[in-house]
């Protein structure tokens, strides 16, 4: 019988050019990475390429973890940040060509009240500021508790614990507004 080894071994194994243990760390964590970025990017096509450049990245990036903490959450802060560069680049793209359709289309999805109230949920997490946004990904998505999340984001949990309250105002005040006008 085989044990299985620690994120920490296979770091160590990985940093020291071990292929086999890099793999390993890809093949437990690939599903991880996929689906925090399809949580921040909201579209699945994104979620790939984003998974995609993070393992390409991976391998250089590797040599900057320091073990202060779990790699998870040293993975979970690599792909946020990937994913807010990914944005910022889409972002730019999207001025740059004008192009609203990808929101005009989200916007005419009416599939049925569950799908509606998680698509407008989706869309009205991005009007959030970025820590807001964050925060509730890694607490509503991700499930991670306030500790997790602080540790991930690098605040402590009480200001995890405001920013869930300040959110919560500010997607209330936005159906609040929404109902107002039909």
């Amino acid at each position: 019988m085989r044990m299985e080894q620690s994120d920490e071994i296979l770091v160590n194994r990985a940093q020291s050019g071990d292929a086999q243990a890099f793999g390993q760390l890809l093949e437990r964590h690939y599903d991880m990475i996929l689906r925090l970025g399809y949580r921040m990017l909201g579209s699945q096509s994104l979620a790939e390429d984003l998974a995609q450049d993070v393992c390409c990245a991976l391998p250089k990036k590797l040599n900057s973890f320091r073990g202060d903490a779990k790699f998870t959450t040293w993975l979970y802060r690599v792909t946020i940040n990937a994913a807010k560069d990914l944005l910022r680049r889409q972002k730019t793209r999207q001025n740059a060509q004008h192009g609203w359709s990808d929101m005009f289309e989200m916007h005419q999805q009416d599939a049925n009240e569950k799908a509606r109230d998680r698509a407008w949920l989706a869309q009205a997490m991005k009007t959030l500021p970025v820590d807001l946004h964050e925060t509730l990904v890694l607490t509503l998505a991700e499930d991670l508790n306030h500790a997790e999340a602080s540790a991930v984001l690098g605040v402590p949990a009480g200001t995890i614990s405001w920013r869930i309250s300040e959110a919560k105002k500010h997607l209330r005040a936005l159906a609040q507004s929404e109902e107002t006008y039909p």
